[in-house]
């Protein structure tokens, strides 16, 4: 399906005060506020009372996805020092990920992570680059002292990747809110690793509020997409039509078909937790696949297939999700939430308050 021309890049740019960048998460995940836009003009609400909003025989549909420590520090064998996003771990205890340093480093060289196996660490041999990635991203094989797998490796000695707008210690030394955005950055119900990004409007569920949904008569299933460091990738490009989408991994289990058509069977809502849960629905709808990578660019004219109602975070000017959110709910009414969202000091991005969406009809 051709990008429709009718939005260029600027159209969705807006005016975000800095100070409503959320740099830590609401005290309680479910006290954080919700924007119900779902009507013009919306309502301030709380979280929490989503599940009244629902109606039995909805069916939510999570991103189990569960954020990994892939952040990793280290040295070159010259000494000069570098920073390692894992975006993906492959077989054989190989990944491809992102390198900061200030000057690459040549195929085949060894790179000393975490202090190197000489100090308690690991080392990792850079393979080259990765040729799906336009040369973005390096292909590396870990080696632990231990046989420890690339996963574990990770747990033991990485750094969980927050946001580049999140301002925080990020580097080796001490990280005060390391406990906190160890618990508030992934879901309750994380399960598959794999994400360098969490899917941030399931971060408002809490156990109270899932067990409301529950004894509500309201289906859960999930889903499982790999959010990778492209999701902060900038469009840069005025005509949409030339932007290069990022790729990431989706999986939908059969228990999760089974359960979207028993929704479609009785009439029931489809509601997607997050923009995630939407582009892995929307790829299969248009493929047919329940397991692939998808690079799905969602702009206004795109027609929806399967999702009729959306929770989703309040997302960056300019970005991909804002043209996202767009197309589901209509660029006007859109605009009209965010200045909204702004006068009424709502919180942003990814520790941020949330709104709930309907898609539309016209």
């Amino acid at each position: 399906m051709p990008v429709p021309d009718t939005h260029t890049l600027s159209d969705f740019d807006f005016e975000l005060p800095e100070l409503l960048i959320a740099q830590h998460p609401a005290p309680q995940r479910s006290n954080s506020r919700l924007l119900d836009g779902r009507t013009s003009p919306p309502t301030d609400r709380i979280f929490r009372e989503l599940p009244g909003l629902l109606e039995p025989g909805d069916l939510l549909v999570f991103n189990d996805t569960r954020v990994l420590k892939a952040r990793l520090f280290g040295e070159k064998a010259s000494g000069g020092r570098l920073e390692l996003l894992i975006e993906r771990v492959l077989q054989n205890d190989e990944v491809v990920a992102h390198m900061k340093v200030s000057k690459k480093p040549p195929p085949g060289a060894t790179i000393h992570l975490a202090g190197g196996r000489a100090r308690g660490g690991f080392d990792a041999t850079l393979l080259g680059r990765w040729p799906d990635a336009q040369g973005a991203l390096f292909h590396l094989r870990l080696h632990g002292s231990a046989g420890e797998s690339a996963w574990e490796l990770m747990e033991r000695h990485g750094h969980l990747p927050l946001p580049p707008y999140i301002e925080r210690q990020q580097n080796a030394g001490h990280d005060p809110d390391a406990a906190e955005d160890a618990e508030r950055y992934q879901t309750v119900f994380a399960r598959a690793p794999g994400a360098v990004a969490a899917p941030t409007a399931a971060l408002h569920f809490d156990d109270g509020v899932l067990q409301q949904i529950e004894a509500r008569g309201i289906e859960r299933a999930s889903v499982t997409l790999h959010v990778g460091a492209g999701t902060f990738q900038p469009v840069k490009t005025e005509n949409l039509a030339e932007h290069q989408m990022h790729s990431e991994w989706y999986e939908i289990p059969l228990a999760t078909l089974a359960a979207l058509e028993r929704c479609r069977q009785r009439g029931g809502r489809v509601l997607a937790v997050g923009t995630t849960t939407v582009r892995t629905l929307e790829s299969w709808a248009r493929t047919g696949q329940t397991s692939s990578d998808t690079n799905i660019f969602i702009t206004p004219g795109f027609r929806f297939q399967v999702v009729d109602l959306l929770v989703t975070n309040f997302h960056l000017p300019k970005s991909t999700l804002m043209m996202l959110v767009s197309a589901f709910a209509g660029y006007e009414h859109i605009m009209a939430l965010y200045r909204h969202a702004v006068a009424q000091r709502y919180r942003f991005f990814s520790y941020g308050d949330s709104m709930l969406l309907a898609r539309n009809s016209s």
